[in-house]
């Protein structure tokens, strides 16, 4: 005990005298280096205590701008021996700054991991940001305790929880206990974690129920084949419950084998409305896996659901996930016009598609893509004559509601209605005074030090939280900020924030234009095409890098570009991949390639450049589709944004290198329908990485 005071005075004395060195230096006087700052970053890596202090004592010292930096890594890399002095300490020094409320958020996690409800109750209030998961259920947890009603935030909060964390999980098991979490819900989360393959989240889910059947959960999770074979009959719910999770389980692997298990033997078995969550899942997966069998899968839960109108469990069709009834409309789409390509379209798959978006949340709705597709669906199954005219008109007034908006859907919208795409008029321009506050601003200043000597990471957290409350006006002045700092993601995802005033050439900005222009040019690319590219790939940060390695402008794997310089006969070393120039050239190399390898058509080569080429090989076979409804079917998340947004992003650097302020067509961009390759085209080019 007598050691833990000695070590608890010895922080506060290093903080009074942190305070004391930096009043002695005038900011204007100093001469600071930024090696500080760099080294409590890599020591706060290594977890290097002694050196970490040290280079905050330096920081401080040198009275740098980024001092507050280290000394929140100092202090955060040592929050579990911290006391509640010590952190109030750290909020009176850096009041009001990114860094004071990034402890506090770090300070309430380790709060309610102590179970201190009564500091954690004193400081959450303060917490700006609160964005952190766990904290808003630690926060629900206290307001629980404290004998008030939290259960239906607290089960959305639990429900939205994919990932295990202490929080969320002392939360749900103190309702539970409680009486305000049922065996119901617990149940239904499980189903909805193994439907998304959280499979560690399912079972302490069930654990909540008893620690056996989270064991026998856990045994059917490895093999739901032989828990099916060795448990052929469900005698109470609860086993029911477990045979709907093998279920399940079975259609991630394989849906027409869930699908036999339930037509053999346990669609009769099981619950109506466990047997219709079954079908959901298997129709779920096989619309993931493009299969066509999807829309009669999605049908036969729509049945069994119908069959059970009072189930205890929540599986009518608008309680379906948002994700489910996305598939269940794209599954539908693809049939419907898939079908349209070729002999007519089918009626009944536009109703499915519509009844599925009308079951979506609200929020989902909103969504530009399903704005368009029921504008589309109440359009094509409207009845002829004078019956169907208010179903048009609706279908009319969404597209035009969507035509305004500068996202890939909004321009299919005004193409349907006849529109031309024009550019949005450019704002009044930036005042001295809006310049200046921006240029001034602290947070933003600190963001763009910290971006300059390497810690990106940093720097757009410092940079983000600055943004936070600004109007329009401010937004734009710190996007041009960044702009003339050729700090073009924050450049661009600045300017995209604001609502009435778009600045497109801040959105869409053109760096190394002759150089991408150049280059384009040379290797038969269109340049528009080859910015939208590089703009949802790097947002123009040379040096950027991503977690699986892929890396500079254009992003490339470093096989991809050794393969491409190869083929391509450059000179190429592993060290060269970031620079602009290799990489541009590299990168251009390649898209040609997998344009070519496609037949030209950009939407299968932006997948192809995302996801590798097998893949969009495969999504192509089936029927032929719009090229619309074949993006909105790729079954990646990344890769089906990435694709529509590369195409939306070309469209508008078109207008923007002509200079006419009008872009042309996307639908003409898009190109042909995408279906099977002709049986006269040249074999694919197999040899892509």
């Amino acid at each position: 005990m007598k050691q833990r005071a000695l070590e608890h005075r010895t922080r506060r004395w290093v903080a009074v005298w942190f305070v004391v060195l930096a009043a002695l230096f005038e900011p204007a006087l100093a001469q600071v280096s930024d090696e500080t700052i760099i080294e409590a970053r890599e020591a706060l890596r290594k977890k290097d205590k002694n050196r970490l202090a040290a280079a905050r004592a330096a920081s401080a010292a040198d009275r740098h701008p980024l001092a507050m930096w280290a000394d929140y890594w100092d202090l955060t890399n040592r929050v579990a021996e911290l006391q509640q002095d010590d952190v109030e300490a750290f909020y009176a020094r850096w009041s009001g700054t990114y860094v004071e409320d990034r402890l506090r958020n770090d300070w309430l996690l380790e709060l309610g991991k102590r179970r201190d409800w009564r500091n954690f109750a004193l400081d959450f209030p303060r917490f700006r940001m609160n964005d952190d998961r766990e904290v808003t259920c630690y926060a629900m947890l206290v307001e629980h305790l404290e004998g008030r009603n939290v259960r239906d935030a607290a089960r959305e909060a639990w429900m939205a929880q994919r990932d295990t964390d202490d929080g969320c999980w002392h939360l749900a098991s103190a309702l539970f206990a409680a009486k305000q979490l049922s065996a119901s819900d617990v149940w239904y989360k499980a189903r909805v974690m193994v439907d998304s393959g959280r499979l560690r989240t399912a079972r302490q889910t069930i654990d909540l129920l008893a620690t056996d059947l989270g064991q026998a959960a856990g045994e059917l999770f490895d093999s739901p084949a032989r828990y099916l074979t060795r448990h052929p009959i469900a005698p109470h719910r609860n086993a029911a419950e477990l045979a709907t999770l093998a279920l399940i389980r079975t259609a991630s692997n394989d849906p027409d084998a869930a699908a036999r298990l339930l037509e053999e033997r346990w669609e009769r078995a099981l619950p109506a409305d466990l047997s219709a969550w079954a079908w959901t899942s298997i129709a779920r997966q096989a619309a993931t896996r493009l299969q066509p069998e999807a829309p009669t899968y999605f049908q036969r839960a729509d049945e069994r659901t119908a069959a059970a109108p009072h189930a205890r469990t929540a599986t009518k069709s608008s309680d379906w996930s948002d994700d489910t009834l996305a598939w269940k409309a794209r599954a539908a789409l693809r049939a419907s016009i898939g079908t349209s390509v070729g002999v007519g379209a089918s009626n009944a798959h536009w109703q499915q598609v519509l009844s599925a978006i009308e079951a979506m949340s609200p929020a989902e709705q909103r969504d530009p893509t399903w704005v368009y597709w029921k504008a589309r669906a109440l359009k094509t199954t409207a009845a002829d004559g004078p019956d169907g005219a208010p179903q048009r008109a609706e279908g009319h007034a969404l597209l035009i509601r969507l035509s305004n908006q500068l996202n890939f859907y909004g321009k299919l919208a005004a193409e349907d209605l006849g529109e031309p795409i024009v550019l949005p008029a450019r704002p009044a321009p930036l005042s001295a005074e809006e310049r200046s506050a921006a240029a001034n601003h602290p947070g933003l200043t600190r963001a763009l030090q910290l971006i300059a000597i390497g810690l990106r990471n940093e720097g757009v957290r410092e940079w983000n939280f600055s943004l936070r409350g600004m109007s329009d006006r401010q937004l734009l002045a710190a996007a041009q900020r960044a702009c003339d700092s050729e700090v073009w993601d924050r450049c661009i995802n600045t300017s995209d924030r604001t609502r009435n005033e778009v600045d497109m050439e801040q959105r869409f900005p053109l760096p190394f234009r002759a150089q991408v222009v150049a280059r384009a040019i040379e290797i038969g690319l269109d340049p528009a095409y080859v910015y939208g590219l590089i703009r949802q790939e790097s947002r123009f940060v040379v040096d950027a890098r991503s977690g699986a390695g892929a890396a500079g402008l254009m992003q490339i794997m470093p096989a991809t570009a050794r393969w491409t310089a190869r083929k391509t006969g450059v000179d190429f070393n592993t060290a060269a991949i970031a620079d602009r120039d290799v990489n541009l050239k590299l990168g251009t190399s390649y898209l040609k390639l997998v344009l070519d390898d496609f037949d030209g058509s950009q939407a299968m080569a932006a997948a192809a450049y995302n996801a590798g080429p097998n893949r969009p090989r495969k999504w192509r076979e089936g029927p032929f589709l719009e090229v619309a409804a074949w993006a909105e079917n790729i079954p990646f998340n990344e890769t089906r944004d990435y694709v529509k947004k590369v195409l939306s992003n070309a469209t508008y650097y078109t207008a923007l290198l002509s200079g006419s302020g009008q872009a042309p067509s996307l639908k003409a961009r898009l190109g042909r329908p995408i279906g099977p390759r002709d049986a006269n085209a040249p074999a694919p080019n197999t040899d892509l990485p």
